[in-house]
């Protein structure tokens, strides 16, 4: 038997197939974007109703493959986004977020100086509800942008 009379005989087979690589590919890849997910997820559905005699001839079943894809997309794209952007938890990119410093002139929304480990480094007011830190004041370090620390007053 020939891979194409197989193909013809066991369509569910090919559609579990393409689901499969999809799925592989997405994770692999792509890293759960989307397109292929949505699809793969189909195909396997297409499969499944395949094999249980629901659906039957290739026009059916590639209607139905894209039906599926598209409702599953409606179904999971918010969701899925909202993972991706949920955040992931505290920034601990570097050590100096969280530590207490001392100001080492005035720091405002646009610029200013903290000392920490004996340097001077940038510093910028990550939350502009307040107006700024004065010289000497004590701060936090909530997030580090390439060379600026972005720091909060301590007492807030």
């Amino acid at each position: 038997m020939d891979i194409v009379q197989y193909a013809m005989d066991h369509h569910d087979h090919i559609y579990y197939l393409v689901g499969g690589v999809s799925l592989i590919i997405e994770l692999a890849v792509i890293g759960l974007g989307g397109p292929l997910l949505f699809f793969g997820i189909a195909a396997f559905i297409t499969g499944a109703l395949t094999s249980l005699g629901i659906i039957n001839g290739w026009e059916i079943e590639l209607f139905t493959l894209g039906i599926v894809t598209g409702i599953i997309a409606l179904i999971l794209w918010k969701p899925l986004k909202n993972f991706q952007n949920s955040g992931g938890g505290s920034d601990t990119s570097s050590d100096m977020i969280g530590r207490d410093v001392k100001a080492a002139s005035d720091i405002d929304a646009h610029s200013g100086k903290i000392r920490f480990s004996g340097i001077d480094w940038n510093a910028r007011l990550q939350d502009t509800s307040v107006s700024k830190i004065d010289e000497g004041q004590m701060c936090q370090i909530i997030a580090v942008e390439g060379t600026t620390m972005l720091v909060k007053p301590l007492n807030s």
